[in-house]
This record gives structure tokens, sequence and C-alpha cells, in this order.
């Protein structure tokens, strides 16, 4: 279980962020954040495989590494200061929309949809959209969306082909490039509990219908 160490290892992480303090307090780190938050993971992939057997079983395969990629940022500090996971059909980085989970020193971040889409899928997904438009505002504005997530997120396009504007007079998501819901709270609650993996499953199982109509854009 997720305990207050794992926030603590977290916090002096955040303030020396450098490969000498990670190295010496590497046991902390494989006791502490990695091993409970696989073990996390573990008892997550029970349910969703039954929601959806192409996700991959094993936990190790939807962990995003610490360790951060630096070379075309700013920022040099060389880990991550929260650990990650995504759930999708064919692996974390997959074009089909999944399920996302990070937890930092201080809160639980658990969302899904899709994140990262080229430019044939996103033609794909508006097209869908356009056809099944009224299904897609009665999801996203449904009370167990909005009351786990808010509104659903993401970058939008300045433009949109002709054929798309007249969806985009019932709905402006159709202009995103984006289609993902976030919801963050805090991890203290949720220290040494089993409570944390039945509140995690309860935003996904909210997250899920979105998922299942996104899906449907690939078939």
């Amino acid at each position: 279980m997720i305990s207050k160490e794992y926030s603590t290892f977290f916090k002096e992480l955040s303030e020396n962020n450098h490969k000498e303090w990670f190295h010496a307090n590497k046991n902390r780190y494989e006791t502490y954040v990695k091993l409970p938050f696989i073990n996390l993971l573990e008892e997550l992939l029970d349910k969703l495989l039954e929601w959806d057997s192409r996700i991959l079983p094993d936990p190790k395969k939807a962990l995003f590494r610490i360790n951060r990629d630096v070379r075309f940022s700013k920022d040099k500090s060389p880990y991550h200061t929260i650990m990650k996971a995504g759930f999708s059909p064919e692996g974390k980085k997959s074009i089909y929309p999944g399920y996302y989970l990070g937890i930092d020193a201080e809160n639980i971040h658990v969302g899904g949809g899709l994140f990262m889409i080229q430019p044939s899928e996103l033609k794909k997904i508006r097209t869908h959209i356009a056809n099944n438009t009224e299904a897609f505002i009665k999801l996203t504005n449904s009370k167990n969306f909005t009351s786990n997530f808010g509104k659903l997120k993401g970058e939008k396009s300045k433009r949109l082909d002709k054929e798309l504007l007249e969806t985009a007079e019932k709905t402006d998501l159709i202009f995103n490039k984006q289609f993902y819901a976030m919801a963050e709270f805090p991890l203290e609650p949720f220290y040494d509990s089993t409570q944390l993996r039945e509140e995690i499953l309860d935003h996904f199982e909210a997250i899920k219908p979105l998922n299942t109509y996104l899906n449907k854009a690939f078939t």
C-alpha cells in the first residue's frame, strides 16, 4: 500500500533532484515507491482486464519510467517527482484510448481518454463524433462524467474541415486535438488504505463510457 514514506521520498527528491541523491536513496525508492505502486497497478488490472481484455496484463508494462527525457527540455532535472502508469490496448503508448494514473507526493491524478493523437486517428475520431454527435454530447454532459471530471479536456485546433462545421454548431469539442478527462484529489487520506484501489476504480469506471465511445472510431 502507498504510505507516508512514499510522499516523503518525493518531497525530498524535489529538493535533491540529481543522480547522486537518487542513487544514495535508491533502496527507499524501490521499497516505498516503486514496489507499492506496481502492487497497486496489479490490483487495478484485475478489474481493467474484465472491461477490456486487450489491455496488457503485466503491471510493469503500464509503468512509465521515473527518468525524465531532458534532451529538449530547459529543465535538466533527471527524475520525475511522480509515478505514472497508462493502461491501454497494446500498451501505454497505444493509439487507443485508455486509463491513466499518476501519484506524486501530495495528489492522485486519475483519468483517461486519448492524449497523443496522430492526424489520421484524429480524422477518424472527429468523423465518428460527427456521425454520433448526440451520444457524444450526452456522454460528456452526463452527471457521472461531470461530477468526477468536470469538462472534457484537450488542446483545440483553430480550423476544421468544412464537413465538420455543422457538428461544431452543436459542440465545440469537435475542435479538440485531444480527448481526455482528469481528476485530482489528495493522497494523504489514502495512506495505508485499501480504499485507494476502490477510489481509483470509481474514477476509471466514470471514464469507461468515453473510452468505449472513442474505441468505436477505430472499428
